[in-house]
């Protein structure tokens, strides 16, 4: 159980009355040697330097390691309750159990831990934050934590708000393309894999062909993802619906403030290695155009337009990997619904999908304490 009222006066919340730091606050990076925690380390080292000591730790396994960050070699520490004292945030790039054990220790040390599992994103007592749509809730953390949503979720909820507070949203309906990287390392490995299992091979025109080709080597995937598409990312939850598909659902909920918010997603995994695409039918309060839409997306936060189908311009996730930017494209209004929008949206889903976030999260509470 975390502690009601966590926190040291460095980074009191809302109700408590913040110091303001002698020195540069102490930040540890839970699960370093992951694949989010390697690209969290990168975003450390470009954007503002704001922090003093970086704490990089992960499993026993791991520990004596050196990791790179802000152009100093680093070395890994085992994760422990000592792992945390002095730290004022500890971003957490880690699995959901994970995440349920440690997170209440560092908390317990009086860190503030920004969790990027999906072990504390449900709780009420847990902001969900997006810097972009809401992060005035990263302000009011009574249990010591900040959620980073996933990656899916934030592939679309930068756009998805901006147009929100413009029109209103009423309903959304969204068909996702999930990358491999969604799965972590174990996703991508096996995808490079399959590709290389396939390669050279005219296959993809006899029932089982592929399936047959990449053989007992699906990884995390429940089948071939080579030469393939998976309608199914999660785990299997009532009704037939997959546990990303009701994430989706109760996260653009909470991060967007409507606890009623009609929302359907179907989670399809494809044969991509990093970027996750989305696409979106969104209904709005009001009528919409796509020229108003337009001028929405071109000056919002976080959110790059490039829409011109007549010249081939609209994203695509091999276009928009290692990028930060929400990239939003063919921008529609429904051919039967005057207050509805159809799109298609990408995103770097190891970037803006989960450390960018994270880190912005950080400077949230930075800025926060320093004011």
């Amino acid at each position: 159980m975390i502690p009601a009222e966590a926190g040291r006066p460095f980074l009191a919340d809302s109700a408590g009355a913040a110091a303001r730091p002698a020195a540069r606050p102490r930040l540890a990076v839970v699960g370093a040697t992951g694949a989010v925690g390697r690209v969290l380390l990168g975003i450390l080292s470009e954007r503002a330097d704001i922090w003093g000591e970086i704490r990089l730790i992960a499993s026993a396994r791991s520990a004596g390691r050196t990791l790179a960050v802000r152009g100093e070699e680093v070395e890994v520490v085992e994760l422990g309750e000592d792992a945390f004292d002095g730290v004022d945030v500890a971003m957490f790039a880690v699995p959901d159990e994970i995440a349920a054990q440690w997170v209440p220790v560092a908390v317990s040390k009086g860190t503030v831990a920004v969790d990027s599992s999906g072990a504390f994103r449900g709780d009420p007592d847990v902001p969900l934050v997006v810097p972009e749509v809401n992060g005035c809730a990263a302000r009011i953390r009574p249990r010591g934590v900040i959620a980073n949503p996933h990656c899916t979720t934030l592939s679309m909820i930068v756009a998805l708000g901006a147009l929100h507070a413009a029109y209103g949203l009423s309903e959304l309906v969204v068909s996702s393309y999930q990358a491999a990287s969604g799965a972590g390392r174990a996703g991508t490995e096996t995808l490079r894999a399959q590709l290389s299992a396939v390669s050279g091979a005219e296959l993809g025109a006899a029932p089982g062909d592929v399936r047959r080709a990449v053989g007992d080597a699906l990884g995390p995937f429940p089948a071939p993802l080579a030469l393939n598409v998976v309608p199914w990312a999660g785990s299997l939850q009532e009704d037939g619906w997959s546990s990303e598909e009701l994430r989706i659902r109760d996260e653009a909920r909470k991060i967007l403030g409507l606890p009623e918010l009609p929302v359907t997603a179907t989670c399809v995994r494809v044969p991509v290695l990093t970027g996750h695409s989305m696409a979106v039918h969104a209904r709005f309060e009001k009528e919409v155009t796509v020229a108003g839409a337009h001028e929405i997306l071109a000056v919002a936060p976080g959110v790059v337009l490039c829409d011109d189908p007549a010249e081939h311009e609209y994203p695509t996730p091999s276009d928009v990997a290692g990028t930060d930017p929400t990239w939003v494209g063919r921008v529609r209004r429904s051919l039967d619904d005057p207050r509805a929008l159809e799109l298609f949206v990408c995103g770097d889903n190891l970037r803006k999908g989960a450390a960018l976030n994270a880190a912005q999260i950080g400077e949230l509470v930075v800025a926060e304490a320093e004011a």
